[in-house]
């Protein structure tokens, strides 16, 4: 079995994680499909029913204690440094870096990737949305230069996760592949990623592209001092 391989959190809450990013010493956890929520609706009503699901997997995790911050993910290029001084919300972003222990990141996907960055060495982390346009727009170097910038972080010493995510042949752009030159051209330390297609397996993963736009998304968490 490879290192980038996602397994199941042994949390109640259905959920992956890959033991090798856990190594950095950081808390994450990838939410999955969930049995028994009917999200066959928009976008907004959808969150709003796994909202509980949600909340419940951040308490799992330990992290029901910290501020839960996100993005408005407008799959733009945007990203914006979190804390618990600077609020929960952060408009007009798809990527946040923070170094505070008291806040989770949260990014929202359906098909687009959640890139996870850890800076151990640092004490830093980063969490993107990066699908087409945000992969187009190079969102992943935008957060490692914001690392770099705000937290001395070394784009050696970075470990960066791919979540699970759409790729061909059911999806014309392998953004995937542009996230991983990405992160080799910022300098990136190590890149793991599974090559899971969301849209292969939609027993396990909500699809925007296979179901039409009514679905659920996935949850992806990041913290530090897992």
């Amino acid at each position: 079995m490879s290192a980038e391989c996602w397994l199941p959190a042994g949390t109640q809450v259905p959920a992956e994680h890959v033991v090798a990013f856990a190594s950095t010493g950081v808390a994450h956890a990838f939410a999955i499909r969930q049995p028994g929520v009917e999200v066959d609706v928009e976008r907004e009503e959808a969150l709003a029913r796994l909202e509980p699901r949600h909340a419940a997997l951040r308490s799992e995790l330990g992290l029901g204690g910290r501020l839960f911050c996100t993005g408005a993910q407008v799959h733009g290029a945007g990203v914006a440094v979190a804390s618990r001084e600077t609020g929960a919300f952060y408009p007009g972003v798809d990527g946040l870096i923070t170094a505070d222990p008291g806040v989770c990141l949260g990014v929202y996907t359906a098909d687009c990737c959640a890139v996870f960055l850890a800076d151990p060495s640092r004490g830093c982390i980063g969490l993107v949305h990066s699908g087409a346009k945000g992969s187009a727009l190079g969102i992943v170097g935008v957060a490692v230069r914001a690392m770099q910038a705000n937290f001395q972080s070394r784009p050696e010493k970075i470990t960066a996760l791919l979540s699970p995510c759409i790729r061909p042949p059911l999806y014309e752009v392998d953004f995937a592949v542009e996230i991983r030159r990405q992160c080799s051209e910022a300098g990136v330390g190590r890149v793991l990623d599974s090559g899971v297609c969301t849209g292969r397996d939609l027993e396990k993963y909500y699809s925007y592209r296979m179901e039409k736009g009514r679905t659920g998304r996935m949850l992806a968490l990041l913290s530090l001092g897992g």
